[in-house]
């Protein structure tokens, strides 16, 4: 059960790692389709793309910063047997705000919501950080 309850968030982050992949696909398509992109401006870096491609580029990015820590974490509180409710209910508070990050990111990308969302989840993931190194400093040693 625990198991079960410590990676579904996971399962739903890497969905939506994957749903943003899908978008900036079709965002790039819709732009080679529209012409007017000089090949090698675009084949090393996002500065030949337009504007939109580049938004959806740096949301897709994004999905390899902050959650990267929160793969680690989950896989070491498994490993440590160090999971809880409250632990399953921040790590869902996190992902909440990566979906929420992305979606402001890949469409509007209203800063103010966007660094909202980010900060948020930024302070549940060290708040979850906090908590699993307390847990594993203060506990007797492991078996």
């Amino acid at each position: 059960m625990y198991v079960t309850a410590a990676l579904l968030p996971v399962f739903v982050q890497v969905a939506l790692t994957f749903v943003v992949l899908f978008r900036l696909g079709a965002v790039r398509l819709a732009a080679i389709r529209a012409g007017g992109l000089v090949r090698d401006e675009v084949v090393l870096d996002d500065r030949g793309w337009p504007p939109k491609v580049r938004q959806v580029s740096n949301c897709f990015r994004n999905q390899f910063e902050l959650p990267v820590l929160f793969y680690v974490l989950v896989i070491l509180a498994l490993m440590t047997r160090q999971t809880s409710d409250f632990f399953h209910v921040l790590a869902w508070l996190f992902v909440l705000s990566r979906v929420v990050h992305a979606f402001v990111y890949a469409t509007s990308n209203h800063v103010g919501w966007r660094f909202g969302a980010f900060a948020f989840g930024a302070l549940v993931l060290l708040a979850m950080w906090v908590l699993y190194a307390l847990a594993i400093l203060l506990a007797p040693a492991l078996p």
